[in-house]
């Protein structure tokens, strides 16, 4: 536990794949090839509350979708990247740009894609239905869902473990 507190507390920028982790991981396609996702709300709070914490978020996914896009604008997150054939390239030079090392780094996946960012970063989420291997490389496994709450689970955990959850929890009480 002792780990699992440390590698936690270290973590100052947070993130997260998109489909199994914050949707449900179904692709909805209508007729004219537009692609939709459902994404949920308390996940987006929960990433509000861990931005204004003072941890910062990005996202980091293989698709390219405008609903990303406009989700990531609505949650206040500027470092998007789609379309990303090879994470991990992604990862570094993320990192390199903001000056972090991966122990400060925190990132959360659903499938093997995700495995060679997870191996590296500081504090690895993944969520239950994750393949077994991805769900052994993480150093948490959310109780809930991607798409339905694991986010706000993962964003909650951080706060805890960084002891600024109830300082974000007071504005609602």
């Amino acid at each position: 536990m002792d780990d699992i507190l440390a590698r936690a507390r270290r973590v100052r920028l947070a993130i997260f794949d998109v489909d199994g982790v914050l949707t449900d991981g179904s692709l909805y396609l209508s007729d004219s090839g537009e692609e939709m996702k459902a994404f949920n709300t308390q996940d987006g709070l929960g990433m509000k509350m861990l931005q204004s914490s003072g941890v910062e978020l990005a996202i980091i996914t293989g698709r390219s979708s405008r609903c990303v896009e406009l989700r990531a604008k609505n949650l206040g997150v500027s470092l998007l990247f789609q379309g990303a054939s090879d994470k991990l390239v992604v990862y570094r030079d993320l990192i390199a740009s903001l000056g972090l090392a991966p122990e400060d780094t925190a990132y959360m996946g659903d499938d093997l894609v995700d495995l060679p960012v997870m191996r590296r970063c500081g504090f690895a989420f993944a969520v239950p239905d994750a393949p077994d291997t991805v769900r052994r490389h993480a150093h948490y496994v959310t109780r809930r869902q991607g798409g339905r709450g694991a986010v706000r689970e993962a964003c909650e955990f951080l706060m805890q473990m960084q002891d600024k959850f109830d300082a974000q929890l007071a504005g609602y009480l």
